[in-house]
């Protein structure tokens, strides 16, 4: 297998579009202002990858990265709930990840910085016949990969939202995305919340149904459920490189909106998942484009209200803005990729 389609793309056609002539044509985006900034303090830059489909930009931002002065860009494979310990340590500089756990690391105190939204839509609330809405997890038993994981998280703002208590009011239990999926199926768990490739391959395997769609359902809609940020001191140290690696991978997510199939089957090609109709199902349904039109603050003050008022969080959506959050960048790039 040579990696083409059926349209005759090549994995290197791919990414050799992006990042010669046509990126600047067809994503509408004006080269000359980057060639026009002094070059990154650093070459090298160390990204933290995952299993996680919804964060594409980040590995489609790969060339992209190289054309900013990155000559030594490293992907460093980890799970999605150690991505923010890993750059609060300083052992990777800037990642694309789940929005609740990180706050809960800015209200610890770690030096972390969020820069802009990645997009919206990545988690599903499926549940058994027993669970019709949010409210109906009162009692019931959900199952999550770990406790302070992204899927406890997300769901324990969500039960807050609707005003159920998540640390009484639900029975967590703790397993492995695959056997959840199992429990699900035979009924010993009440729900799970998934991250793509999980709520695709349920619908396919048609286990339970959608209780909350976050691509579609407000309020969840409204807000980015993933955001690039970045470790503290890399972006004091090194502003020039933090707006180039941002903006290489805005100009990713902007990729993955206007090109879902040819980024399903990059990511397959690099290994990122193996089913490339869950991931072409993923690309289609993200709104990888909002994060030109969504104000990232809002989601920081929605999601840090929500975990301030379950106790899960100490601070204030104030605080967490002020010592958490650096909209400069985005704010720039807003202006210089205007879509």
């Amino acid at each position: 297998m040579d990696g083409r389609d059926a349209a005759g793309w090549s994995r290197r056609d791919f990414l050799g579009g992006l990042t010669v002539a046509g990126t600047a044509g067809f994503l509408g985006l004006h080269p000359g202002l980057a060639a026009a900034e002094p070059p990154p303090e650093t070459r090298k830059l160390r990204l933290a990858k995952s299993g996680s489909i919804c964060l594409a930009p980040l590995y489609v931002a790969e060339d992209l990265l190289q054309g900013e002065g990155f000559t030594d860009l490293q992907y460093v494979m980890m799970a999605g709930d150690l991505f923010t310990p890993a750059l609060a340590a300083g052992e990777v500089d800037i990642a694309l990840n789940f929005v609740g756990p990180l706050l809960l690391r800015v209200d610890a105190g770690d030096p972390l910085v969020i820069l802009a939204g990645g997009h919206v839509g990545c988690f599903e609330l499926v549940g058994t016949d027993r669970v019709r809405a949010i409210r109906d997890l009162k009692g019931k038993t959900v199952t999550v990969p770990q406790l302070g994981g992204p899927q406890h998280v997300f769901l324990s703002s969500m039960a807050a939202y609707v005003g159920l208590d998540p640390r009484t009011d639900i029975h967590w239990v703790t397993h492995p995305a695959a056997e959840s999926i199992q429990l699900l199926a035979e009924g010993k768990v009440d729900a799970l919340l998934g991250f793509p490739p999980t709520p695709q391959e349920l619908r396919a395997k048609r286990i339970g149904h959608v209780v909350v769609n976050s691509v579609a359902d407000r309020p969840w809609s409204q807000y980015f459920c993933c955001m690039v940020y970045a470790n503290r001191e890399f972006v004091r140290t090194h502003p020039v490189a933090t707006k180039r690696a941002l903006r290489a991978i805005l100009k990713a997510a902007d990729v993955c909106a206007r090109e879902p199939d040819q980024t399903a089957r990059f990511l397959v090609d690099k290994g990122y998942t193996p089913s490339y109709d869950y991931a072409r199902q993923t690309m289609n349904e993200l709104p990888y484009s909002k994060w030109r039109e969504y104000d990232p603050e809002d989601t920081v003050r929605f999601y840090a209200l929500r975990l301030h008022e379950a106790g899960i969080i100490k601070s204030t959506p104030q605080k967490i803005t002020a010592q958490g959050t650096d909209w400069r960048f985005l704010k720039a790039l807003k202006k210089e990729l205007k879509g």
